[in-house]
């Protein structure tokens, strides 16, 4: 299994500390201390390898579908504004690959970062969350995806790292979040939403949509 690199600013300060606990162990008195900083440290250095896994997937191939951005549970699936696009809501628990995937191929137009609240993740209120937000343009006459990568609880860190002007490929990597988020997708008009609050989707693998005519 591939571990994402942003994995290491965790594992290896966690491995020292917990290395630093068996040490102190074998002093005199330190054993109780020791044991527990030791069984602490090297608890989070594993449960960090795990949360920053990066499973190998092959890119999707039909241009006429949209796939998942995120692993995760779909939250919602609403119009939420007036420009007929449909909001696509995906919650990633801890427990989740939280590597974000394009959902579909296309020329990045805008990426911005946009600051806000670390409501819990699964929560309506996280709409307000900070978030980074990029604007894909898929080419074809087809109208513009905009992908959300949005923070939680304790989610602070967000990584996007396509710039405008750079092409991406459909579920292709794109971004990274720590420690529990939420991915959204906006569909716009001449696409339609293929998945149900309550599914599990896999990023870059799920079908979540298809442009209209498509089939």
């Amino acid at each position: 299994m591939k571990i994402a690199p942003q994995a290491w600013r965790f594992v290896v300060p966690a491995a020292v500390i917990g290395a630093a606990g068996l040490w102190l162990c074998g002093r005199a008195g330190g054993a109780a201390a020791g044991g527990l900083i030791a069984a602490l440290a090297l608890s989070f250095a594993g449960f960090s390898l795990y949360f920053f896994r990066d499973p190998q997937r092959p890119l999707p191939t039909d241009a006429g579908k949209l796939y998942a951005p995120g692993d995760g549970t779909v939250l919602s699936v609403a119009r939420e504004g007036t420009d007929g696009t449909t909001t696509l809501r995906i919650f990633l628990s801890v427990f989740n690959v939280h590597v974000q995937r394009a959902p579909c191929a296309g020329a990045v137009v805008q990426v911005e970062k946009i600051d806000g609240s670390f409501r819990a993740a699964m929560k309506d209120e996280a709409k307000a969350n900070a978030r980074v937000v990029m604007t894909l343009d898929p080419g074809a006459g087809r109208g513009r995806v905009v992908v959300e990568q949005i923070a939680g609880l304790i989610a602070r860190v967000i990584e996007c790292w396509p710039k405008p002007g750079d092409a991406v490929a459909a579920g292709a990597r794109y971004g990274i979040i720590y420690f529990g988020s939420q991915a959204a997708v906006r569909l716009p008009a001449d696409a339609k939403c293929t998945v149900k609050p309550g599914d599990a989707v896999t990023a870059g693998v799920t079908e979540i949509g298809e442009w209209t005519g498509s089939r």
